[in-house]
């Protein structure tokens, strides 16, 4: 009886030690951070202690042949709670990146540097955790996104504060060809997968038997990764077979009477309608995308078998009272839970 006693306090100690610390966060993707109660309430019921703020997006301006900060985070009296940490992020287009000259690249990092600095002063934010830089660089940009990268990794040199780039799934796969940018740490974003513009695509935002398909390299990437799963959910438009933009917002039960269902996740309108600000055809298809909880879950076991990361920051993307609300606090606790 002692020795299976013993056996069982081994089994459970190995167990244990198979846990690793998780660091949970948020991402917050809108202009004006303004946290309600209820979002706060999650954080704190969460034991949420980080979140990534989108501070402002960098696109091509044509006219000017330049790149240009767009969609700036507004300036608001709400104070984020000191506890908090948090981490500037930039969205630069990969478009961006395409047009800016080689030698341009040092002035946008300068501009970049300043802006997220005159941000933090002006939002009196504290504890920056980190600074990261989201592109979704491919095998022809990434030559000079490196090279900005490296001018924005020099500028935060006498910090104690890392850069972290955003990593796509095609970046995994196709790591010789895409390269691993020169930063500090990677976070793995785990959705936006699959062909959001082909009308036979089942689930753009999060499909697990579509997720495998990119993972192989997983376990063999060079930087350490933190990882983003999904909460949002849209409705992807098509008008005669061909995609036709996302719309967002939109509930399902709103669709009992201008729309009938075609199959599964899709509904087709049978008359012109004008539905919440939005000019809809009759015969225009609607296929609605969920980050379902069971395919978060499973979808986050299949990375959490290749993560070599020891002590992961995992995000949900993101913080919004409308999307959390279809989650209940057990839910969003067993998804942070299953990336231990």
């Amino acid at each position: 009886m002692v020795t299976f006693g013993l056996a069982i306090l081994f089994f459970s100690c190995n167990e244990k030690m198979k846990d690793r610390p998780i660091e949970r966060s948020f991402y917050y993707w809108k202009s004006i951070f303004k946290l309600n109660d209820f979002e706060q309430q999650r954080l704190d019921s969460l034991n949420v202690k980080t979140i990534y703020i989108k501070f402002f997006d960098v696109d091509w301006d044509d006219a000017n042949s330049s790149a240009v900060p767009v969609a700036k985070l507004q300036n608001t009296d709400y104070k984020l709670r000191k506890s908090i940490k948090m981490i500037p992020t930039v969205f630069i287009t990969n478009e961006c990146i395409k047009k800016i000259d080689p030698s341009q690249t040092e002035k946008l990092a300068n501009d970049i540097h300043s802006l997220i600095q005159q941000i933090i002063a002006t939002n009196e934010f504290n504890a920056i955790a980190e600074i990261q830089i989201d592109c979704d660089w491919t095998a022809l940009t990434k030559e000079k996104y490196f090279l900005l990268l490296k001018s924005i990794k020099k500028l935060w040199a006498n910090t104690a504060i890392p850069v972290s780039a955003t990593i796509r799934l095609h970046q995994i796969k196709f790591l010789s060809k895409t390269g691993v940018p020169p930063v500090d740490k990677g976070l793995l974003m785990c959705y936006n997968m699959g062909n959001l513009k082909n009308p036979a695509t089942k689930n753009s935002i999060l499909e697990t038997e579509e997720l495998k398909k990119y993972l192989g390299n997983l376990s063999d990437y060079p930087l350490p990764l933190d990882v983003a799963l999904p909460l949002f959910n849209w409705k992807v438009l098509f008008r005669n077979n061909s995609y036709n933009g996302l719309i967002e917002n939109l509930p399902d039960d709103i669709f009992t009477n201008a729309f009938t269902v075609k199959k599964e996740n899709r509904f087709e309108l049978l008359k012109d309608t004008l539905l919440q600000g939005y000019d809809l055809k009759k015969g225009d298809i609607l296929r609605s995308e969920q980050s379902d909880y069971s395919e978060i879950l499973s979808a986050a076991g299949e990375i959490n078998k290749r993560l070599k990361n020891t002590q992961p920051r995992v995000s949900l993307y993101h913080l919004d009272s409308v999307i959390l609300n279809k989650y209940t606090l057990h839910e969003l606790e067993t998804i942070y839970n299953s990336m231990r």
